[in-house]
């Protein structure tokens, strides 16, 4: 008789190749045994009959807005979205007041997170023009899931526009970078095509040119430098053609909502809820993503969550600021493109999970295996409901997807070995820690 903390019985465990009904049992917050436990005991068990077992969703693109901006969010009302949407952690953005540029602002921020985030976490850098020489030691600080690059200007102050700078940046990190790439220089030139009032005209201002062009600049260094990238919310037919052709040193990401959105029809629908950076852009463009999911051109989804206030987007644009919240939707919203035959669940394990722990070298994360963290997301992917406000945690109080009919839903989100979400309630204290990684990576 095997005695464990906790059990899981009778669900369908998913891999990125394989699923089939089988026990997890949990000693000391790490998987100990995955097989048939029908005659082992635990001190918690969780019967999850009818539901499907994923590795724990890493979300690797959030906005908290802490310091700085906790109005729009801060990093207990983002991780609690987060574990309500099946989120066991998260990879944080850099464009915070101050920025995250320095080892000063990076342990600030463990500090904040630690037993106070629901989900584990880590903290991407800000590269900078006054901190290219401490770039080395920031990637490797404690807590750090790499540099984040903005090529074009976004929320925030941080931005490094130009090759040589961005020659410099690359030439003093060695794990891989993530880009915001768009052209700054370009995006200075069309600023006079964003309309007053029409926010429709956002994809015309950063059009798809903008980002192809950074893109194809972005791979011409990296290729030079001998380093990995990792490109960040791709969004045209374009870009996707470049980074096929470059799959040994350029990761990609994709949004939810790029894969699920096409203008004009948001724009129209949604106004400036709609408008983020780069911009959700025409049909053709979506159809690429979805092309790019099915070849294995991308390899991660990042909600680019990035809240603001509904009274921030109600603002007649430009003024309004870029950005939605999207860590709480991310899951239900690829688990709806499932249903609809779009991609399969093993193809979300590979987008969630399986895929950050290569691409980013974590640790304990990413895989359900003997050793590894007790981080699993169970779903029912039978389930119909309604996505609606009531359910948002995150401060902004608004969702794009707010009304959605989705298909499948996060039903238990297990975080080393403790159940933070059941049934849409959180259910155990804030217990998030930073993520341990082995600075490898692929």
């Amino acid at each position: 008789m095997s005695t464990y903390d906790f059990l899981i019985r009778n669900g369908q465990l998913v891999s990125h190749e394989t699923q089939g009904e089988c026990d997890i049992g949990v000693r000391a917050g790490r998987i100990a045994t995955i097989g048939d436990l029908s005659k082992a005991d635990a001190a918690q068990v969780f019967d999850a009959k009818g539901l499907h077992i994923l590795p724990g969703v890493i979300d690797t693109q959030v906005h908290f807005r802490e310091p700085g901006n906790e109005h729009k969010e801060d990093l207990e009302s983002g991780s609690r979205a987060a574990v309500l949407g099946g989120v066991v952690a998260v990879f944080e953005m850099p464009n915070t007041k101050p920025a995250t540029t320095t080892l000063e602002a990076v342990a600030d921020k463990v500090r904040r997170g630690h037993h106070r985030m629901h989900c584990d976490f880590a903290f991407y850098a800000g590269a900078a023009h006054d901190n290219i020489d401490s770039l080395a030691d920031l990637e490797r600080a404690a807590g750090v899931c790499g540099i984040k690059v903005f090529m074009g200007s976004s929320t925030g102050s941080l931005l490094v526009p130009d090759d040589e700078s961005l020659k410099q940046v690359l030439a003093k990190i060695s794990r891989r970078a993530a880009f915001h790439s768009e052209d700054e220089y370009r995006l200075r030139d069309r600023r006079p095509l964003a309309e007053t009032g029409k926010v429709e005209t956002h994809p015309v201002w950063r059009d798809s040119e903008s980002a192809f062009i950074s893109t194809r600049r972005l791979l011409n260094l990296a290729r030079e430098a001998g380093k990995k990238i990792h490109v960040l919310h791709v969004t045209t037919e374009e870009e996707m053609q470049l980074l096929a052709a470059n799959r040994d040193i350029a990761s990609v990401e994709v949004t939810p909502q790029h894969l699920t959105l096409a203008a004009p029809d948001c724009y129209t629908e949604l106004g400036t809820y709609a408008q983020m950076n780069p911009p959700i852009r025409e049909a053709r463009h979506r159809v690429a993503l979805w092309q790019a999911v099915s070849k294995g051109i991308v390899d991660v989804i990042g909600s680019d969550h990035a809240p603001h206030t509904i009274e921030e987007k109600a603002q007649s644009y430009p003024h309004s600021p870029s950005g939605m919240p999207g860590v709480q939707t991310l899951l239900p919203l690829m688990l709806t493109h499932v249903a609809a035959g779009r991609l399969s669940i093993h193809d979300v394990v590979r987008l969630t999970s399986l895929n950050a722990r290569r691409l980013f070298g974590l640790s304990d994360k990413g895989v359900v295996a003997e050793g590894a963290h007790a981080d699993l997301t169970l779903v029912d992917l039978n389930k119909q409901w309604m996505i609606e406000d009531e359910w948002l945690a995150s401060r902004c109080g608004w969702s794009p997807f707010s009304g959605f009919a989705a298909t499948g839903q996060p039903v238990a989100t297990i975080i080393r070995g403790q159940v933070v979400m059941r049934d849409a309630e959180v259910t155990a204290p804030a217990q998030g820690e930073a993520i341990k990684f082995n600075l490898q990576g692929d």
